[in-house]
C-alpha cells in the first residue's frame, strides 16, 4: 500500500493506515498547528536530515504509566543525596541541542534535524512543549523533552553527560505527572534502556484509546519553571 502523501491541508490518514514499520505519511510541514493534531491522533514525525518528511504511528506502541515506573535501588540513592538540582524549562533549547548531539548506537547523525529543533521550540514557546534538566554546580548536564497535551506527555528524547542524570530528570517528570493525574508517558518504539525503567508495548488501539481519554481533559499550556520537586523530593 503506497504511504499516504500529505499536501498543505492540516490533515492526516488514519493511524490504522500506518504500514506494518508504522510508516504513516510523508511531506507536510512541522507548524506547531500540524504537529499538534499529530499528537492529538497518535502520530509523531521522525525522519534523518536529507531525507522527507515522515510521520509514523507504531504498533505496538511503547509508554510508561506513572504508577509502573522502575526506580532502581541506585537511582533512588543518587536522588536521595541529591546530587543533581532538578528544573523544568529553564534551558529548553539547550536540551534539544544537546539531544540532537548524543551519539546514538546504531545511527549515523541525529534525527532532531536544525528543523526539528526549530519546531519543537516554537511549541515550547507555545506552552506545549517542556524540558526537564538536571543540573550539577549550575551545569546543564543531563534532561529530556517532550510534549504535554491533556493529561498525556509524548517524550521525545533525552541526554546524559554524567551517570544516571537524565534517568534523575525522568523520575522527577514522572513523580510530577504522577501527581497530575497523567495517564501515561508516550516513549514511541521500545528500547532496552526504557524497559529497565517500565516501560511496556501495548496494542495501537489500546493506546488510542488511552490518547482519547487523555484528550478529555484540558491541556494547560505555559512554563513549568516552579512546578517540579527538587531531586531530593522525590520519594
Amino acid at each position: 500500500m503506497p504511504v499516504y502523501q500529505l499536501t498543505n491541508e492540516l490533515n492526516f490518514p488514519p493511524p490504522q493506515m500506518a504500514e506494518p514499520s508504522g510508516l504513516l505519511a510523508i511531506g507536510g510541514d512541522l507548524s506547531t498547528e500540524r504537529l499538534l493534531q499529530a499528537y492529538a491522533r497518535g502520530i509523531f514525525p521522525w525522519y534523518s536530515a536529507g531525507d522527507p518528511l515522515l510521520w509514523w504511528s507504531p504498533d505496538p506502541r511503547t509508554i510508561i504509566i506513572p504508577d509502573e515506573f522502575h526506580c532502581s535501588r541506585r537511582l533512588r540513592r543518587l536522588i536521595r543525596q541529591q546530587v543533581y538540582t532538578i528544573r523544568a524549562d529553564t534551558a529548553f533549547a539547550e536540551v534539544v541541542e544537546a539531544c540532537a548531539g548524543i551519539p546514538r548506537a546504531h545511527e549515523q547523525g541525529t534525527w532532531i534535524t536544525p528543523e526539528m529543533q526549530s519546531a519543537y521550540c516554537r511549541l515550547h514557546k507555545a506552552g506545549f512543549a517542556h524540558s526537564i534538566e538536571a543540573w550539577q554546580r549550575e551545569e546543564l548536564v543531563g534532561g529530556l523533552y517532550g510534549v504535554s497535551l491533556g493529561r498525556g506527555f509524548f517524550g521525545e528524547s533525552m541526554f546524559s553527560h554524567t551517570s544516571n542524570a537524565s534517568k534523575t530528570a525522568l523520575a522527577a517528570l514522572v513523580e510530577t505527572l504522577a501527581s497530575w493525574h497523567y495517564l501515561f508517558i508516550d516513549c514511541q518504539f521500545t528500547t532496552a534502556h526504557l524497559s529497565t525503567l517500565g516501560a511496556r508495548e501495548i496494542p495501537r488501539q489500546r493506546y488510542l484509546a488511552l490518547l482519547h481519554e487523555a484528550f478529555r481533559h484540558p491541556t494547560g499550556p505555559g512554563l513549568w519553571t516552579a512546578s517540579f520537586p527538587t531531586a531530593g523530593e522525590i520519594p
